[in-house]
């Protein structure tokens, strides 16, 4: 589950004050979820026999396989990551120094339905597979491509400044560019 994990996004969610970033990855073989608020990370994977277990403690009247439960559960929380939680359903969190408990409260087959996300402080490991390392990779990532797009603007600069030099001239004024500075650039970048 973890390395289906790293192919889903982060997502920012909202509860009460508090703002996070979420994943989640849900299998037919239970599900991980990853939270942080960005000075701690909490995580839980639980299998079948821990969503089929917790299901009947905190949902007496409802008898639906386990495959159900982790497929509401899995919408639910898609609907959370994309911004669009449900009208009946509510989602509330409670840190501890223990972890984080994620509580939902919503709708299965029109009668309640409760789910409590027991997480615990995740390993740096697990972090740094999961936040770290794609956070400098994205960012060498960008780096080499405002690199290439300096590299492009001055080439172009050049172009024009030839076409200049040759006798061309503006069809049209108001296209007119002024030449790319690369260090004005960096710095008006860092200043914002």
């Amino acid at each position: 589950l973890e390395s289906s994990l790293l192919t889903q996004p982060w997502a920012s969610v909202r509860f009460g004050e508090s703002t996070f970033l979420a994943k989640v990855c849900f299998r037919d073989t239970g599900y991980i979820l990853l939270i942080s608020d960005l000075s701690s990370v909490w995580y839980e994977s639980a299998d079948v026999e821990a969503v089929g277990q917790r299901s009947k403690e905190l949902n007496k009247r409802l008898t639906v396989h386990t495959s159900s439960f982790l497929n509401h559960l899995c919408n639910l929380m898609c609907l959370l990551l994309a911004g669009q939680p449900g009208a009946t359903t509510t989602f509330s969190c409670h840190r501890s120094a223990s972890g984080l408990r994620l509580h939902v409260k919503s709708e299965l087959s029109g009668l309640p339905f409760y789910w409590d996300f027991h997480c615990c402080p995740a390993p740096l490991e697990m972090v740094f597979r999961q936040l770290v390392r794609p956070l400098i990779q994205m960012n060498l990532v960008l780096q080499c491509q405002v690199q290439e797009l300096i590299s492009l603007l001055l080439q172009k600069d050049a172009e024009i400044e030839d076409y200049r030099e040759s006798g061309a001239t503006l069809s049209r004024d108001r296209l007119r560019t002024e030449p790319f500075q690369e260090e004005t650039f960096r710095q008006n970048f860092m200043a914002k």
